[in-house]
């Protein structure tokens, strides 16, 4: 594991793939177009987390499947994290304490590499910036009992399994229905802008 650390950390201080990755995970309406969402107000900062951590001789990242609520990512698989508060100073910060908070994770036990292409979720109209870190230990988690549902811990092997990348409609909150790619991750669905994140991260580590 330590030698991939090593090559990330190098990686993501260069040119990264963006939108070029990001592309490859686009739902789309059976127009082949993309749900064009429209806001009134800026969007808000926000970052997500992924964490590496070598476990039982595989590495691994902890994802969360968010309840179901009245939102639009009910009931969606996502990776830790959340909006910026003004107390938190950087958004490197704000991952780290929203993992915290959502799975458990002390911010003294992850080491940040650095960070993915900023991300724009259209559907909620956040900006997010997704960390990348790692646990030189297995963390011990613990879930929210409002804002997390399930925590998978997904093998990092699986999210580059060309085998798992696969399509399927989905019907969104809004009641849209879209024809997506998706990654099947621990037999979890992992779709929209998480699965555009991880694609872009999923790149990076292909490259290596």
């Amino acid at each position: 594991m330590q030698a991939l650390i090593n090559r990330l950390r190098i990686k993501l201080n260069q040119p990264l793939p963006g939108a070029l990755a990001h592309n490859l995970m686009i739902p789309k309406l059976p127009t082949g177009n993309r749900v064009n969402f429209k806001f009134d107000k800026a969007p808000r900062k926000g970052a997500v987390l992924i964490l590496l951590y070598e476990k039982e001789g595989i590495i691994r990242f902890p994802m969360i499947q968010r309840p179901l609520y009245e939102g639009v990512h009910s009931g969606q698989m996502a990776l830790p994290g959340g909006r910026y508060e003004e107390s938190d100073g950087d958004l490197e910060i704000t991952a780290l304490r929203e993992t915290h908070e959502e799975i458990g994770v002390e911010p003294a036990q992850v080491n940040i590499l650095g960070h993915l292409s900023e991300f724009m979720v259209s559907a909620s109209n956040h900006l997010i910036v997704p960390y990348v870190g790692f646990s030189s230990g297995i963390p011990r988690f613990i879930p929210d009992q409002i804002e997390v549902d399930e925590i998978i811990e997904a093998p990092l092997a699986q999210l580059l399994d060309k085998g798992r990348l696969k399509e399927k409609e989905i019907v969104t909150a809004h009641g849209y229905r879209l024809h997506s790619p998706y990654f099947d991750i621990q037999d979890k669905v992992v779709w929209g802008a998480t699965a555009m994140m991880l694609s872009e991260f999923a790149a990076i580590i292909e490259d290596l």
